[in-house]
């Protein structure tokens, strides 16, 4: 595949060697080569797909992580459930009361969800819906009236 790969460059790009006449016939220009066209789109395709959307979870990650806090339910990647009993800026590291007398000390990195945050956003989303939601009329009378008397 390779080969065939440099068979077909060295064919857009001309031989190199002039033509019988003795000549180089012009030509060869940076837009001759199709491989050009192709490795754009295929680089601008790359970075929307793949790049982009890395950067993006870095930095949904990075807020989790600064922004957890005392008493903050929170599951680790072990898939440990626990309660934030102090944090420490200066080390990286927190406490999480796991049962009663169990504590334990991790790095901020172990921790994959925090419980409390998206209880709350969960919350204010409900909110939200209720508040933008209308309030649904009375729905017309579906009885059927008839005449007395006979008809």
């Amino acid at each position: 595949m390779f080969n065939t790969l440099m068979i077909l460059l060295a064919d857009a790009a001309g031989s190199g060697t002039p033509p019988a006449g003795g000549t180089p016939q012009g030509g060869g220009g940076l837009f001759d080569n199709p491989i050009i066209f192709l490795a754009l789109p295929g680089i601008a395709l790359f970075y929307i797909l793949f790049l982009r959307p890395m950067r993006k979870q870095e930095q949904e990650r990075a807020a989790l992580l600064t922004a957890i806090k005392k008493n903050d339910k929170i599951i680790t990647h072990s898939g440990i459930y626990g309660t934030v009993v102090s944090v420490s800026e200066k080390e990286d590291e927190i406490v999480v009361r796991v049962d009663d007398n169990v504590r334990l000390k991790m790095v901020k990195n172990s921790i994959m969800r925090n419980l409390t945050n998206e209880e709350a956003a969960k919350e204010a989303k409900a909110a939200k819906g209720a508040k933008d939601a209308k309030p649904a009329a009375a729905p017309a009378s579906t009885a059927v009236t008839t005449k007395e008397g006979g008809a």
